[in-house]
């Protein structure tokens, strides 16, 4: 991370967070800021370190999401692995070792497929497990939440990889790629947020500096974990049949033995994810384009989830 100046990530980061889907010249215009400045620093950061990503709810779009552990022999892990990071259904892979010792993968499961579930995950592994998650804190009305379903045609499944990969494309970018006028590719995007699909955009930062998770799996959730251990990034999920899933990042710098054993404490079962550069390389292959081999060609919902 030679030449890389935390002072300036963060000014970038706070500038696109007001404004991620602006033009540099209207940022700079709005926030009174030297657009030469502004431009050097988005140039030297944006698309390497930093990325402005669509935000979409999918249960809009009928989608459900999962979490599933799987085992599988250390000298089969790359193999499944790439056989895993070919499904567009499979959000993430990750080896990971604890409860179960193999992978540890993230899913969108059309909500009409949920019952092919275990049927996918015996192709990868004869020993899973698996939970719906649900966002945290638990809504009033959880138990009553509704799934839209796919009606959109198959440009939209595009416009939406294109925009969660990089929400800043140009629209003459987009129009190139979907074949259309870029006043159509407007009407699209501000289609998507009139039926509550895009949602918002959020700035992500990849430094590589968070290459470990440890995922737990609780029955209560203490909610002195979010206290205790502030100064990390943790993620919770409701899991609706089981209690509750936590993900905490840390860095390989710090002592993993110590970690475990601090975080174990708060959940009943755990695991350690390694979140490995070939693995991040597949699973980011997959994610490009995963909407749009999601959807059928022909708008008419989504592929089985058994067929990748």
């Amino acid at each position: 991370m030679g030449g890389v100046n935390i002072e300036e990530i963060e000014f970038l980061v706070e500038i696109l967070e007001r404004h991620p889907f602006e033009s540099l010249r209207k940022i700079a215009t709005e926030e009174g800021i030297d657009y030469y400045r502004l431009k050097r620093v988005y140039d030297k950061y944006y698309g390497e370190y930093i990325a402005v990503n669509a935000r979409y709810n999918l249960r809009r779009v009928g989608l459900k999401s999962f979490v599933a552990f799987l085992s599988v022999p250390a000298e089969r892990l790359l193999e499944v692995g790439r056989h895993v990071t070919q499904n567009p259904f499979i959000v993430y892979a990750n080896p990971a070792f604890g409860f179960k010792n193999g992978l540890s993968l993230f899913l969108h499961i059309p909500k009409e497929q949920v019952k092919h579930v275990d049927k996918m995950l015996s192709k990868y592994s004869d020993d899973f497990e698996y939970y719906e998650v649900r966002a945290y804190p638990r809504g009033r009305n959880s138990k009553t939440l509704e799934w839209g379903e796919w009606n959109l045609n198959h440009d939209y499944a595009v416009l939406m990889d294109i925009l969660k990969w990089d929400a800043r494309t140009k629209v003459t970018e987009i129009a190139r790629a979907l074949g259309k006028a870029r006043p159509t590719v407007r009407f699209m995007i501000n289609r998507l947020k009139e039926i509550e699909v895009l949602v918002g955009f959020y700035v992500t930062v990849d430094m590589n500096i968070q290459d470990r998770g440890i995922v737990g799996l609780t029955k209560e959730l203490d909610e002195e974990v979010l206290e205790r251990f502030k100064e990390y990034e943790i993620k919770v999920g409701v899991l609706p049949e089981y209690g509750y899933f936590l993900e905490w990042f840390f860095s390989s710098q710090e002592d993993l033995g110590s970690k475990v054993l601090e975080f174990s404490r708060f959940v009943d079962k755990i695991m350690v994810e390694y979140f490995d550069p070939l693995f991040k390389e597949m699973n980011d292959r997959n994610n490009r384009t995963k909407f749009s081999r999601m959807v059928k060609e022909d708008g008419s919902g989504y592929h089985s989830i058994l067929e990748f």
